[in-house]
């Protein structure tokens, strides 16, 4: 068998070849080779993981590879903010394949021919499980797999290889994992008490001493406590980059004309179906939601909960084959049909067709975004933004942007492209080209940068004070609230609140993962209510929010027959989980040991200085 996967390696090499060419063709045209004396060539290296180098066109060539998917998933082109979180994507898979590789030679971990061979007969890839073509009345064929590695279209188009290469991917991580976590065992009583943690049940009433009742100004924090914070903490207070920009935006804004001509096609459409057009044809053609449109507009079977509430309630509301009227949501207007419905789960197809300007409309929004291009796009002087603003009557915005993430504005809309070009190379007083999405066009000046990392103990001084100040409020509260808990103790929690006026609150029953209204999540008071005697008062409980004091009124046992029915489930699910998170944690740490010199932004400052003067 493996000499069929390899039969045919020359042809694949040749087309591995062509893609190399097309590849350095692609990036030579687009000004990102020829750098003066600093080049970037296919070999340039992008980074280096322990020694190991990573090169530009592997990486370009998986991010390219990565970003076509995400294309055609989407139905459109993506932001230069989805395109660098790609980048970002590619690069660590990478650097992951490096590291892991590192750790099969540092372990001894090979896999041989035979393992290739038993591995690619007995467990197929979940992407051939899903193929309808291996399919026997819903369920996967193995038959018709093996018959398919038989068959000479597994060797001429390239599947026996494409196998071998994920064979020899996937089986060593296996004998990694297995190295790391296959001798994981969860006992009964681990079992029982993660089940408690999920099914005991309490309630309680409290009565709250507010951390927000007690002034800033009534506590102190010295200096050296700041100090003593931040060097055991600022691991742990690693900051993304910052940019301060300057943006002018163009909405495209929608009409009320514009919406009813997006209902009056939807009625349009949705005569055409009661006419006798098929549904799914109708929805291939017009339906702007990608995802479903190929399949006809089906949404497949999900409960009520998973939409939005007016989109449910249309779908609620029709019989079964019922094609509902144009219903409006936030995201356009939409055309459903009722397919069935067992309980609270839906069968459904649907139309959307997006709100959007008329052409006339559009046409006036096109030709100010042109002219805010002509005055400032890419712009040498950092003043042309300004100026800008003056001649179409724009107001500037101050924003601030972080790296790694879309921009959004004051107004809470997401600015598509502007965060990613701030961060890749960018200089300071810099105007970006005009940027566009469906809702609005924009363009920025980066008026200020700030690299990411641990900041000093200055710029982080004044964000611990804040913490520590709400700490020492909170245990400020604690003589008030033992005041009021010995009080309790010698009458009741309601006497001794009404005596000082104070309100007792009074909880629904809650189990330990809940947010309990009045109490928080997940911190001393929710534990307390599994701890105390119930009908006891405990002793004053400090948290983020404040004191309390408690009494437990109620608490219900987890029933152990109903664990016990359900146990091996629960060990199979456990084992799984500590599993995943061993192999998570490890991945993780070595990621974070491992040297990574990353060349990106340098190379990405580069390719836009050397833009900039060509």
């Amino acid at each position: 068998m493996l000499q069929q996967l390899r039969s045919k390696s020359l042809v694949i090499w040749a087309i591995v070849f062509v893609f190399f060419v097309v590849g350095f063709l692609l990036a030579d045209t687009s000004g990102l080779l020829g750098l003066g004396s600093a080049p970037i060539t296919p070999g340039t290296t992008v980074a280096e993981v322990n020694g190991t180098d990573i090169q530009w066109l592997a990486w370009q060539n998986r991010s390219n590879q990565l970003a076509q998917q995400q294309e055609v998933q989407s139905g459109r082109s993506l932001t230069l903010d989805e395109r660098q979180q790609i980048e970002d994507q590619a690069f660590e898979q990478m650097v992951g394949e490096i590291l892991l590789q590192q750790e099969y030679e540092k372990r001894g971990i090979r896999v041989s021919d035979q393992e290739v061979v038993q591995a690619a007969q007995q467990t197929p890839p979940p992407d051939l499980m899903q193929s309808p073509e291996l399919q026997t009345e819903g369920q996967f064929d193995i038959e018709k797999y093996r018959r398919l590695l038989r068959s000479p279209a597994a060797r001429q188009q390239g599947l026996l290889l494409q196998l071998e290469a994920y064979y020899r991917s996937e089986i060593p991580k296996a004998k990694l994992f297995d190295q790391l976590a296959g001798d994981v065992f969860v006992s009964d009583t681990k079992l029982w008490r993660s089940y408690k943690d999920q099914y005991d049940s309490a309630a309680v009433s409290y009565v709250a001493f507010p951390s927000s009742d007690v002034p800033d100004s009534a506590v102190q924090v010295p200096d050296a406590e700041l100090r003593r914070f931040y060097d055991q903490n600022k691991t742990s207070m690693e900051r993304p980059g910052r940019a301060v920009l300057t943006i002018l935006t163009i909405p495209r804004t929608v009409s009320a004309a514009d919406s009813a001509a997006v209902v009056e096609r939807a009625v349009a459409l949705r005569n055409e179906i009661v006419g006798g057009a098929r549904f799914e044809d109708v929805a291939r053609r017009e339906s702007v939601d990608s995802l479903s449109a190929v399949q006809g507009g089906d949404l497949g079977k999900n409960t009520a909960d998973r939409y939005i509430k007016t989109f449910s309630d249309a779908a609620r509301a029709l019989r079964v084959g019922e094609i509902s009227e144009p219903v409006r949501t936030e995201f356009g207007v939409h055309i459903i049909r009722k397919d069935s419905q067992q309980g609270d789960t839906l069968g459904l197809h649907h139309i959307l067709l997006r709100y959007h300007q008329s052409d006339s409309n559009a046409v006036r929004t096109d030709r100010r975004a042109d002219s805010l291009s002509r005055i400032a796009a890419a712009a040498e002087s950092p003043t042309r933004i300004d100026s800008a603003a003056k001649v179409l009557n724009l107001t500037p915005e101050r924003v601030t942007a972080f790296e790694g993430e879309p921009l959004t504005s004051s107004a809470g809309r997401v600015i598509p492209s502007v965060s990613a070009w701030a961060f890749t190379g960018s200089r300071v007083g810099e105007i970006s080209d005009l940027y566009d999405s469906e809702d609005v066009y924009v363009i920025a000046r980066l008026d200020s940068l700030y690299e990411g990392g641990i900041p000093s103990f200055e710029d982080a001084k004044q964000d611990i004070r804040q913490v520590l100040i709400g700490r020492k409020k909170a245990e400020s509260l604690v003589p008030k609230a033992a005041t009021l808990a010995s009080a309790a103790a010698t009458s009741s929690l309601e006497q001794a609140a009404a005596a000082q006026g104070l309100e007792v609150g009074k909880t629904e029953l809650f189990t330990r993962p809940q947010f309990v209204a009045g109490l928080g999540r997940f911190n001393a008071a929710v534990g307390a209510a599994f701890t105390l005697p119930v009908g006891s008062i405990g002793q004053p409980i400090v948290t983020d929010q404040g004191a309390f004091v408690l009494r437990v009124d109620r608490r219900i046992e987890a029933d152990s027959a109903v664990w016990a029915a359900q146990k091996d489930t629960q060990r199979t699910q456990a084992i799984q989980s500590i599993q995943q998170l061993r192999v998570r944690t490890f991945l993780s740490e070595l990621r974070k040991s491992a040297k990574v010199d990353d060349r990106r932004k340098e190379l990405n400052a580069a390719a836009r200085a050397q833009a900039a003067t060509s």
